[in-house]
């Protein structure tokens, strides 16, 4: 009984996953302007980082959805999540705000780093099997 009730939330938290980059990806494309001021000022090419930013959360989203791809998605979105870390940490120097875009207290910027950043990673690694 039990593992069939792990099975049932494995498979509840995958479709959620899936969901959750999904909009995220979509979002890029939806409301560039709001990544825009995330992406640190000293990386070139902000709208290109964008676009694939957007992109590889879509197709890595879509790759988890199936067997065959879902160890090598899984992987590629903590990869992915990684390589989001200079945009955390340029958030957390921008004091929580960025110019006319989003504003939270700086405790915020500190959780979405050390909290909910880790999570994102560990929601991942469970479903690369």
């Amino acid at each position: 009984m039990k593992v069939k009730k792990l099975e049932r939330l494995k498979f509840a938290s995958l479709l959620l996953i899936v969901g959750f980059y999904m909009f995220a990806g979509a979002n890029h494309f939806i409301s560039p302007e709001f990544y825009y001021p995330l992406i640190p000022d000293y990386l070139p090419w902000t709208k290109a980082i964008n676009v694939i930013s957007g992109l590889a959360e879509i197709l890595l989203a879509l790759g988890l959805l199936f067997k065959p791809t879902r160890k090598l998605s899984a992987m590629l979105i903590i990869a992915m999540l990684i390589a989001f870390l200079p945009a955390h940490v340029y958030f957390i120097e921008l004091g929580g705000c960025v110019h006319e875009g989003l504003c939270v207290p700086a405790w915020v910027a500190w959780v979405r780093l050390l909290v909910i950043h880790p999570i994102l990673i560990a929601w991942a690694w469970w479903h690369r099997k």
